[in-house]
């Protein structure tokens, strides 16, 4: 059974966020119960993703997942304009005015999921947005419900009978070595409110390394019409193992510690394995492009181990940019810190992650800023580069964009290739400077695993985009 063989989190994290989020299930089961069919991605109108060719002068123009009118399908829904990117924190809680102005004061916008003692009424006076458990009254505020968290680790991929268990509660399948992860997922939606709010769900290391194409893809397609996948790579040491990161990469890349194979810290601990994260969650999306997938940031120190790291700030902005980079519509960020010397359920609150939270309110501004152009079209075949880089090309307002981040080390001279552009002067936004791309080409460096460039295209030919 894979969830019975796979590695586990470590167990005083998982009881702690398990009881954290069965409280907030078990409150939601009365309400629950008033819920009748299932509306399932299909009904919701999630239709396949789609390919125009632009003028056949270089550019093909890619929709984002979903399509930029995804959320149009839902109501009530998260905002549908091109200026919202989904900026959110994992089970908060919101209890008193000041909460929700530290959340907005550093860019965030949605609740994915909110403690049973969350005061609705100040989530909506303050215009946040939410995707949570059917708790209390919703209105507006509310975009979505979230079906459940990681069911792929604590129930299974499989159609076995559920006890209506949580971790912590006793046997979760029938029978108990059984696997019942796709029941719990029809059993939830079955409880949910009969409306046309959207559905999500996070899934953990199960969808992401330790089951089949197959049974993960189910997993994927069945149940929500947004997912999102958690995977700690600058805090989680057991994620560098054979059977978890290491599957990301060839297997002449893993080293032999204390006689099991693992990734190297180099290979495992960098911000692009975040975006190796959502690019695995969008190969199970079927059809290719047909929903969005969301990504998961630790802000601090969501293992319960005292010699695991803390994640650095300038680790949290890359890691961010890797998931957008690679297709991500939005980002999470995990507030909890489970050991060191601040441990906290609102970490991004606290005086004594000042620093992580300055980075977050950082990058979170330059996401919302840049929104039009995350939700714009990917403009493929224009733009390419050296090893080293990953690279997403976006049109918008007549000007392609490069988000480009590093893809490991430090990159002293990345080229970056532009044939059907020509020349043209490359703006590098938020850093006063400027380069100039001779002959569709241009040099910049990267120097270390964290950096992150965007630059805009000022001039040159449009190869067709429009």
């Amino acid at each position: 059974m894979v969830v019975a063989t796979g590695p586990r989190r470590p167990r005083g994290r998982w009881i702690l966020i398990a009881s954290l989020v069965v409280g907030a299930l078990v409150v939601a089961g009365t309400a629950w119960a008033i819920g009748g069919t299932v509306r399932g991605p299909v009904a919701a109108g999630i239709a396949p993703g789609t390919v125009a060719t632009a003028g056949g002068a270089g550019a093909t123009l890619r929709p984002v997942d979903g399509g930029p009118d995804f959320y149009d399908r839902f109501s009530p829904s998260l905002p549908t304009g091109p200026e919202f990117f989904p900026i959110g924190v994992w089970l908060e809680s919101v209890t008193d005015p000041a909460d929700t102005a530290k959340d907005a004061e550093i860019g965030l916008n949605t609740y994915v999921e909110l403690t049973g003692t969350t005061n609705l009424d100040l989530v909506r006076a303050a215009g946040m947005h939410t995707i949570t458990s059917p708790i209390g009254e919703h209105g507006d505020e509310t975009g979505g419900w979230l079906i459940s968290d990681e069911a792929d680790m604590w129930a299974g991929p499989g159609d076995d009978p559920w006890t209506g268990n949580f971790p912590g509660q006793g046997d979760i399948c029938q029978p108990a070595d059984g696997e019942c992860g796709y029941t719990v997922q029809r059993d939830i939606l079955d409880r949910l409110p009969d409306d046309q709010r959207l559905r999500m769900v996070n899934y953990g290391k199960g969808v992401a390394f330790w089951q089949s194409d197959a049974d993960a893809a189910r997993f994927v397609n069945e149940f929500a019409d947004i997912v999102s996948v958690d995977t700690y790579w600058f805090t989680d040491r057991g994620i560098c193992g054979h059977s978890e990161g290491g599957r990301f990469f060839d297997p002449d890349q893993l080293t032999t510690v204390d006689g099991a194979e693992r990734l190297p810290a180099e290979l495992c601990h960098r911000a692009a394995n975040y975006g190796r994260t959502v690019d695995r969650v969008r190969s199970l999306v079927s059809p290719p492009g047909s929903r969005p997938v969301w990504s998961f940031v630790e802000v601090g120190r969501p293992f319960n181990e005292e010699h695991y790291p803390t994640i650095a700030p300038e680790q949290v902005v890359a890691a961010v940019w890797s998931s957008i980079i690679h297709g991500a519509r939005g980002i999470v960020y995990f507030n909890h810190s489970f050991s060191g010397p601040c441990q906290s359920q609102h970490a991004l609150r606290e005086p004594c992650y000042a620093p992580v939270r300055s980075a977050v309110a950082g990058v979170n501004d330059r996401i919302t800023r840049l929104a039009p152009v995350l939700n714009a079209p990917y403009a493929d075949g224009v733009a390419s580069v050296s090893t080293g880089v990953d690279l997403a090309t976006k049109w918008y307002d007549g000007h392609f964009y490069l988000l480009a981040s590093s893809a490991g080390g430090s990159v002293a001279e990345a080229t970056f290739q532009l044939p059907c552009v020509g020349d043209a002067r490359i703006t590098v936004l938020d850093e006063d400077r400027t380069l100039l791309a001779d002959d569709g080409q241009f040099t910049d460096s990267f120097i270390d695993g964290n950096a992150v460039h965007v630059y805009r295209v000022d001039g040159g030919s449009s190869c067709g985009a429009y």
